[in-house]
């Protein structure tokens, strides 16, 4: 284990099987993602009195470069947590989320997505039409790719596309044609 792990406890005594635990859930995190820099673990159980169990909650706290993740898994109506290793292993697995969403942002695997076009309707034929962008580009779409009714469109509204390049021979097409409710300028 490279990562500085601190493990502490609130409310009980410390178990060197609950810390054996935490260890090898704070492996499996190193590897998901192997730059872990710290992970700080308390485990708390708040409720001393009553007639339910203790209720245990789970805190990670991991460090990784430049970033700080943290997981307070504590749901105070779900007496599966009256078991401290369902609170750990539901908190080390909301942890495990949250660290591969972290590893697919900082490697670029989240993805981007292009705004849409604004576009004038220009031609208009029974089943489909074409639409000019802002730099007099062509582009083709079908009725079916119309969000309302197609019978509303007129040459000159103004429509948000979403473009697909290199889907046709014929150049490129909307999949998406969104009416804006307004009108073009004329060229």
């Amino acid at each position: 284990m490279q990562t500085l792990l601190q493990i502490a406890f609130h409310g009980m005594d410390p178990s060197p099987a609950v810390e054996a635990r935490i260890r090898e859930r704070v492996a499996r995190l190193e590897r998901l993602f192997d730059r872990l820099v710290s992970c700080r673990v308390v485990v708390e159980a708040p409720h001393r009195h009553g007639r339910q169990g203790k209720l245990y909650r789970v805190k990670v706290l991991i460090g990784v470069p430049g970033h700080d993740i943290e997981v307070a898994h504590n749901k105070p109506l779900d007496h599966a947590h009256e078991d401290v290793y369902v609170a750990i292993r539901d908190a080390f697995d909301a942890a495990g989320r949250r660290l591969e969403d972290y590893a697919r942002r900082i490697r670029g695997d989240v993805k981007t997505h292009e705004p849409p076009l604004l576009a004038g309707v220009a031609r208009l034929f029974p089943d489909h039409g074409f639409a000019v962008d802002g730099e007099g580009n062509e582009i083709y779409f079908h009725r079916n790719s119309v969000v309302g009714d197609f019978g509303q469109l007129a040459p000159g509204d103004e429509v948000r596309l979403v473009v697909a390049y290199g889907e046709s021979a014929a150049g490129p097409q909307a999949t998406t044609v969104d009416p804006t409710g307004r009108r073009r300028a004329a060229s």
